[in-house]
């Protein structure tokens, strides 16, 4: 999908990969692009259109969808990661509210926009979806989950020409990597890695060094396959309930 003239919504785009995503958007030529934010945001492109969005507030998503009368891309990309060592559940209820549940609800809010579209839907699901960093489990747990449900969206929402990408990043240098004395990528090259991935149709996107480094493994290894060959029981079930 090229965005020339698309209409975008981004969660999270007031700092780190959701501001640079706006500004790539932007470049590339995007129509419109919707910026949810908790807090308030100023920009100076007549483009964008500020939403206030905590995607874990059910009245505010609705509101946001009153707001938004088309939508060619959502891109989940609102997520918090905190230190923990899984002993307490309420950091795991906090996360997962933010980067399960509420990627879930803001999805499904939007579909119908999406659906008469034939649009495209984004999770950013990082590294750690694919296997835990230990240090943020919790974190790590909800990005799997959330890969889980990206590839079950992709197969239920197939037949209606809405595509589902899982964005698989790495480490980039924002607020939420600044403990990690690692190699870090630049914002703005992840969110061009993402856009490139998005135009070139993948389903898995890996967007930056690090994660590029094992995106042939994913692609030509044993979960990849399992996802293709579960894909096959979808309308079948379907063809069963009607």
């Amino acid at each position: 999908m090229n965005i020339v003239n698309k209409t975008v919504l981004i969660t999270g785009a007031n700092r780190g990969i959701g501001r640079a995503l706006l500004e790539e958007a932007l470049r590339r030529g995007a129509r419109k692009v919707y910026a949810g934010t908790r807090g308030v945001l100023q920009h100076s492109d007549k483009r964008v259109t500020p939403l206030t969005l905590d995607v874990t507030s059910a009245s505010q998503i609705q509101q946001a969808v009153k707001e938004v009368d088309t939508l060619d891309i959502l891109i989940n990309n609102a997520g918090i990661a905190i230190y923990d060592d899984l002993g307490n559940l309420e950091v795991l209820e906090q996360t997962f509210a933010v980067n399960f549940f509420g990627l879930l609800r803001v999805t499904n809010a939007f579909l119908p926009l999406l659906k008469r579209s034939k649009g495209a839907i984004l999770n950013n699901v990082s590294l750690a979806g694919l296997a835990p960093l230990p240090i943020i489990p919790s974190y790590s747990t909800s990005k799997a989950a959330a890969l889980n449900l990206t590839q079950s969206l992709r197969a239920l929402l197939a037949d209606h020409g809405v595509t589902v990408h899982a964005v698989v990043i790495g480490p980039v240098d924002t607020d939420m990597n600044r403990g990690f004395e690692i190699p870090k990528v630049a914002p703005e090259t992840a969110a061009a890695g993402i856009f490139d991935g998005l135009e070139k149709g993948e389903e898995e996107i890996f967007p930056d060094p690090a994660s590029h480094s094992i995106a042939e493994g994913w692609r030509n290894g044993v979960s990849k396959a399992l996802e293709r060959e579960f894909k096959a029981f979808v309308p079948a079930t379907a063809a069963r309930v009607e």
